[in-house]
């Protein structure tokens, strides 16, 4: 098959058969590149702002310049060869009063080759290395100049670009946009005396076009007060909407649900044992809310085995005793019965009708459930994502409980809370997994937190173990030795079937192995994807005492609740998240029993894996384990599904700028009190009208 060449004389691949042409791709407009980018006004450009920047005020001596460092030269051409070996290449030989260099191109069009004509002068920046016949650029970004061509008297930016988007595009429409667009401040001259603000405008004209002089140590590290100045306009935006949205969530009706406590004290009297104070404290703010005639949005958070569960029953039996239903959704089938079978023993003792609901109901005992809950037979209904399926109708439901609200994304808890008629229902969402104070005070400020900050008393802490892959005898030697004392253990495994290209260890295999090497022990296995019932019977059988050893994935991570099971072992635990490593170890520990956990792991061991495990094994307080989780992951990552589609901050950095966050949220709180018209322009220039910062 014949083949056509390139402009710049390489093979191209086959010519076009004429008798099927290639369809030409569709061809984008730079204005339609730059709109991917989420550039369309004059204000985007505005704030795209620059990821670093180059010096190309000053030209740099050839024998001055340092391998591994950028420098920009300014010399003339002496030789220019097209070579073939060891590849083809573009080799441009340069010369200044101090010495010698060469530029070096191996992807290069054929026109450009007449660019270095010999006494042609040429500008070239680009990081020095050392070369086998001295100094040498790669690929350097150069233009042919003049004696009348002037340094720039600025710094240059590099902007993020897509695709097909070069940097001069960039720098012309930004300066442009800069032009164009009305910079004056949307906030008011108190707000940036009392915090010491730079302007608006003076802010992004620096950074987008810094001087020389400017340390480019503080535009880099982000300290610099024009980006002080950026960073606190995007958080005062942020709490602004999330301020507003709160506004406008208790200017929406609720059932009032106060008065009769006949059956919350009932609940209380059956404990066998008292809340703890920090307990108390939640069910007060909780019930305080309730009692409003405006939806209450408040997120219950608490470690692993701090009792929530018993806050949520307490709810849900405040909004019963004034005729409501409750409803409580879990995200998986396990953790869903475990709250059913909790709540049914508390409650139905009570005279409390507690209905369940999975997708794994067979129809007709599904079809009979819905009856119940649309009758209002069924004032307590738990169940998995089912609870929001077509054909569930509530007769009055009054309060939403969402369990590991991370869990679900907005249109999950949206559609359980429009399953109420007649006014909004109060929604409660709880978590294990603690947010740090800086990500509660940003993405959910339009959110009441309670914190349930002690665990019942009793409670040890699990001793943590971290052992190499290489002792798995010894470890094996170790659960042998803790189910002879009649304790039960768990072995988690992080994958069903093999990963070929993880070489992990696999829950069946591992299962096999144990079984084999303890012929003495009852080993069970459950994961994902076995049947429901089949699931249900070995978790039934393991909290009975049944099975003695439980090999499972990361579907007992949350609500399994077996104070016998006193060890964990959690294998290649290098290949787990820090927040999902304190999850499952908080399993164990539930009783009386001393508890330990061993963490598996197959080196050798990444820098951050070898961190995660160090932090699991020096501390069990799970508030410091979920900070050292954001430094680790970002809140992109640690927020999961709260916001479908959220734009996360873009500027700010959670970790170094907390001082910020405290003050944002001051001069917000400011700016809605006094200063209502300059909160709406702020709003109008950081959000435009879009709701990037979804309020659910």
């Amino acid at each position: 098959m014949p083949f056509e060449l390139d402009f710049a004389g390489h093979k191209a691949g086959p010519a076009q058969s004429p008798v099927t042409p290639r369809k030409p791709p569709t061809k984008q407009s730079v204005g339609e590149r730059l709109e991917k980018l989420g550039l369309r006004s004059d204000i985007d450009y505005v704030l795209h702002l620059p990821m670093r920047y180059e010096d190309e005020t000053r030209i740099t001596p050839i024998d001055a310049t340092q391998p591994g460092a950028g420098a920009q030269i300014e010399a003339v051409v002496t030789d220019v060869q097209i070579r073939y070996r060891p590849r083809r290449q573009l080799v441009v030989q340069l010369a200044d009063s101090s010495g010698e260099m060469t530029l070096r191109f191996i992807n290069f069009y054929a026109s450009q080759v007449k660019h270095f004509d010999v006494g042609t002068r040429i500008r070239a920046r680009g990081e020095l290395r050392a070369g086998y016949a001295g100094r040498e650029m790669i690929h350097p970004r150069y233009q042919v100049v003049t004696e009348d061509v002037p340094l720039p008297d600025r710094l240059t930016p590099v902007y993020p670009a897509g695709e097909g988007i070069t940097q001069g595009q960039l720098r012309t429409a930004i300066a442009r946009a800069l032009a164009r667009a009305d910079l004056s401040d949307t906030l008011p001259p108190p707000v940036l005396e009392r915090y010491r603000l730079e302007g608006f405008e003076k802010a992004v004209r620096l950074l987008h076009n810094p001087a020389p002089e400017v340390p480019q140590a503080l535009l880099f590290s982000r300290t610099h007060p024009a980006w002080v100045r950026i960073k606190f306009d995007e958080l005062v935006s942020q709490q602004l909407s999330l301020k507003r949205a709160q506004a406008a969530r208790r200017e929406q009706t609720a059932h009032r649900l106060s008065g009769s406590t006949r059956l919350v004290e009932a609940f209380l009297a059956t404990l066998p044992f008292r809340l703890t104070r920090a307990q108390e404290r939640v069910w007060s703010e909780i019930r305080d809310d309730l009692a409003q005639p405006y939806p209450m949005q408040r997120l219950l958070q608490g470690d692993v085995g701090s009792g929530k569960t018993v806050v949520a029953a307490l709810a849900a039996c405040q909004a019963i005793d004034n005729g409501f239903q409750a409803a409580l959704m879990a995200p998986t089938e396990i953790l869903a019965e475990q709250h059913f079978k909790k709540l049914a023993q508390w409650l139905e003792a009570l005279g409390v009708s507690v209905a369940w609901l999975t997708g794994s109901l067979k129809k007709k005992a599904r079809d009979l459930v819905r009856a119940r809950i649309e009758g209002g037979d069924a004032s307590l209904v738990i169940g998995t994502h089912a609870l929001i399926q077509e054909g569930v109708e509530f007769a009055r439901l009054g309060l939403a409980i969402v369990d590991e609200q991370q869990r679900f994304g907005v249109e999950q808890r949206l559609a359980l809370r429009a399953k109420s008629a007649g006014g909004q229902p109060h929604q409660l969402m709880m978590s294990a997994t603690p947010i740090p104070r800086t990500l509660a005070m940003t993405y959910y400020a339009d959110l009441e937190v309670s914190t349930i900050d002690e665990l019942p008393p009793g409670r040890k802490p699990v001793l943590t173990r971290v052992f190499d892959g290489a002792k798995r005898a010894e470890v094996i030697e170790r659960v042998a030795a803790a189910i002879r004392k009649g304790q039960q253990a768990y072995w988690v495994c992080p994958l069903i079937e093999e990963s070929e290209a993880l070489d992990l260890q696999t829950a069946v295999d591992t299962h096999a192995a144990l079984a084999l090497a303890l012929p003495d022990v009852a080993v069970g296995l459950v994961h994902g994807r076995m049947a429901p019932g089949e699931k249900a019977s070995i978790m039934a059988a393991f909290v009975a005492g049944g099975v003695q050893l439980l090999v499972a994935t990361t579907v007992i991570e949350v609500g399994v609740d077996v104070p016998n099971a006193a060890l964990m072992v959690i294998e290649h635990a290098e290949r787990f998240g820090l927040a999902q490593l304190h999850q499952l170890r908080g399993r164990i520990g539930r009783g009386a029993l001393e508890s330990a956990c061993i963490l598996l792991y197959q080196g050798p061991l990444s820098a951050l894996a070898r961190e995660r495990l160090s932090i699991l094994r020096s501390s069990s307080d799970g508030f410091e384990i979920a900070r050292r989780d954001l430094e680790l992951r970002g809140p992109g990552e640690f927020l999961g599904q709260r916001q479908s589609g959220m734009a996360l901050l873009r500027f700010v950095d959670l970790e170094t700028d907390q001082w910020l966050v405290e003050q944002s949220r001051d001069a917000s709180a400011w700016l809605l009190r006094d200063y209502s018209e300059y909160a709406d322009r702020h709003l109008e220039r950081w959000l435009g009208g879009r709701e990037d910062f979804l309020k659910a």
